[in-house]
């Protein structure tokens, strides 16, 4: 007997509600549902469950939970010797939540391969710039000479940081700027970031595939830890532990 073609949910707009994520489409690897929207009550809701919308300029609202799933711990950080050597020369300054629309605005013009076009449209970047003004969208900024050359954005819950994009005008700008996150992250208690789907850029700092049903589990529990929506700044020096180390090695923040 053959076998039922799977589709994916369609969503109303209203109640707030998503199909279970085991019931996710293999192919496309993880396609879940369909419609719906992007107030912040869609979005924190899909967070909470691990979800998250990504879709085309042409296509409706398209909603995603990949198995398996790409995850850094953030005790397995990689910093590699070079990376030191960058860190340690300081001439990127970093910051929290001072310019997250421009962070956006720059990850929606960064050309990628086997991407055509930018699925950071004018309505994604509308809908999260709302999160952000709540206290549950963040961005890094990473500033040379008084200029934005590199960046990231993502969201919080509890304890539980998504990464959504990132961009670099000037080479190490993002790295520099995804290391400093981890140091704070670190700091105040966070366990993991989320990184969706596997790339080779963040693949060489340390993140790792992990089953949709663990990731669930380390989601459940972060998600669950109090920490409350708010703008975020640096209060740790992030900086400092390079600058005590040597550079004639690889790293791991977990030996920092």
């Amino acid at each position: 007997m053959a076998r039922p073609i799977q589709k994916p949910f369609w969503l109303d707009p209203y109640p707030v509600l998503f199909p279970p994520t085991q019931l996710a489409l293999t192919d496309p690897d993880g396609l879940l549902a369909i419609g719906g929207d992007l107030s912040p009550e869609w979005l924190l809701n899909a967070y909470q469950k691990g979800i998250f919308p990504w879709f085309n300029e042409d296509d409706p609202i398209l909603w995603w939970s990949p198995n398996p799933r790409s995850v850094l711990f953030l005790e397995n950080l990689i910093v590699r010797k070079s990376l030191i050597k960058v860190i340690r020369k300081q001439k990127f300054t970093v910051t929290l939540d001072t310019a997250f629309e421009k962070v956006m605005e720059n990850c929606s013009k960064i050309t990628r391969p086997g991407q055509n076009g930018t699925w950071i449209l004018p309505k994604m970047r509308d809908a999260y710039t709302q999160l952000h003004q709540k206290g549950h969208a963040h961005s890094v900024e990473v500033w040379q000479n008084g200029e934005l050359v590199g960046g990231l954005y993502g969201v919080a819950l509890g304890k539980m940081f998504y990464g959504e994009s990132m961009f670099s005008l000037v080479s190490d700008a993002s790295k520099v700027g995804f290391v400093a996150l981890c140091q704070q992250l670190k700091a105040w208690g966070f366990e993991i970031i989320d990184s969706q789907v596997e790339t080779q850029h963040l693949k060489s700092l340390g993140t790792q595939l992990i089953t949709r049903e663990h990731f669930e589990s380390i989601l459940k529990r972060n998600t669950q830890k109090k920490f409350p929506p708010k703008a975020w700044q640096f209060e740790v020096d992030w900086q400092a532990p390079f600058l005590a180390i040597p550079c004639d090695s690889s790293h791991q923040s977990s030996a920092l």
